[in-house]
């Protein structure tokens, strides 16, 4: 399967595409890394030096997918921080959106993490990056550690690492997955310590005594039922709050006095020699309105919009449009663009034209669309860095949608609900700098 196919099936089934993560790990030999809880290499010395000082206000951004989004190990650790810092007062910077992985965190870094000014900065990626080639994770994790580090010198990061069952098979034999492995890379160059807060629950899957798909047990003859089993997740990648994230705190909890141990020199971290040249240091998200919208797009204020409103936290320029023949169009000088949008029952599709090449049309509506979420709709990756063009039109012809949405047996509730060719982008995503 190459990158271009699996990029698609990661956007069009966003849990889905894990399945096929064993068949992809030829793609491109990586050695996987030994299995270890923490490094703590050279650990958090600006954010301990800060949370011992009496009455500082420390801010804990936490950048990742929907097992961060989650009300588990996010604020878990944060109330843990309160409670091992008593005289500071902390407060979290939650940047987590479902989903999604560190080829759109690298992007939104700076307006969802950086803008705050964070004094430390958790990075939870790898099980959405768990498709990514080891080259892209490279990219996109070295791309965060050197925007936080040029915008923010004092804010230390940590990598933590997060597991479903699909992922597991690698750590039953004592190696992380793929994109821990390449993860690694990155904080060993940089001296970021790492936690993997799944080895417990590697440990008990090797014993046989974790469920991974189950309810949790309440009556006494469930819990009768389950003995000695651990039932971690609901699905198998998103854990109960009160058991599998019960162990994701308890390894960040254990690695604490590791990584203060290690935490020497509290001072500005400088950026030396980066890791691969390509990282995407100088990936920005750039208001839609930078581009050129036809008279047909409609800007969603937040302040009169209720569905602008909602989007706000995430998208300060969200704009719709429905006519068909409505344009979208600039230029830039890069290597990458993508837009930020938002795709749900009532979207169409567009057609995508870059330079010279043939025009594509792409759906804006998958088999996951019986609500609205945020998505990114890729326009080119690996170009030559030069002048692109780019134009996006609305096109005239819904989808077929209840095809679309059978394949993950959905249907459609109402069909008033999904009758619509809406577009709604947000944002440019660049490696590069757009050009008037």
């Amino acid at each position: 399967m190459n990158l271009s196919a699996r990029a698609v099936l990661k956007l069009l089934f966003p849990f889905v595409w894990l399945v096929v993560v064993n068949f992809c790990a030829g793609a491109e030999d990586l050695p996987l890394v030994p299995a270890q809880e923490c490094r703590p290499r050279a650990g958090l010395p600006n954010f301990i030096a800060k949370a011992n000082t009496a009455g500082a206000e420390v801010k804990v951004g936490y950048l990742g997918g929907s097992i961060t989004a989650q009300p588990g190990w996010r604020p878990k650790t944060l109330a843990h921080f309160q409670k091992t810092f008593p005289t500071a007062k902390f407060s979290e910077i939650n940047a987590a959106i479902g989903g999604t992985g560190s080829d759109l965190g690298v992007f939104r870094l700076k307006q969802d993490v950086l803008d705050a000014k964070p004094d430390l900065l958790f990075v939870e990626f790898a099980v959405n990056d768990g498709g990514a080639e080891p080259q892209q994770i490279f990219r996109c994790m070295e791309g965060i550690v050197r925007q936080t580090w040029r915008t923010l010198p004092q804010c230390d990061i940590c990598f933590v690492y997060t597991v479903t069952e699909q992922l597991v098979p690698p750590m039953l034999e004592g190696k992380f997955p793929r994109a821990a492995s390449a993860m690694e890379q990155v904080a060993d160059h940089y001296g970021i310590p790492s936690i993997h807060m799944c080895m417990e629950v590697a440990r008990l899957a090797k014993e046989g005594k974790l469920v991974w798909k189950a309810p949790l047990p309440k009556t006494p003859e469930e819990k009768a039922k389950a003995g000695d089993k651990f039932v971690f997740a609901p699905d198998g990648v998103h854990p109960h709050v009160e058991t599998g994230h019960e162990l994701y705190l308890q390894a960040v909890a254990r690695s604490l006095p590791v990584i203060r141990g290690a935490s020497k020199g509290a001072g500005a971290h400088t950026l030396g020699a980066p890791f691969i040249a390509t990282n995407y240091e100088h990936a920005k998200l750039i208001p839609i309105n930078e581009a050129t919208l036809s008279k047909d797009f409609t800007l969603l204020d937040a302040r009169t919009d209720g569905f602008g409103k909602r989007w706000a936290n995430r998208m300060t320029a969200l704009h719709k449009a429905t006519q068909a023949g409505a344009t979208l169009t600039f230029k830039f000088k890069g290597t990458r663009a993508a837009i930020y949008d938002i795709i749900g029952p009532d979207c169409g599709q567009v057609i995508v034209t870059v330079d010279d090449q043939p025009a594509k049309t792409v759906p804006r509506f998958d088999s996951y669309c019986t609500y609205h979420r945020l998505a990114t709709l890729g326009l080119g990756s690996d170009l030559p860095d030069q002048v692109h063009t780019v134009k996006i039109e609305v096109h005239p012809q819904q989808p077929d949608k209840a095809k679309i949405l059978a394949t993950r047996n959905n249907k459609m509730d109402k069909p008033e609900r999904f009758d619509g060719t809406a577009f709604f982008p947000g944002a440019i995503l660049l490696v590069g700098e757009l050009v008037k």
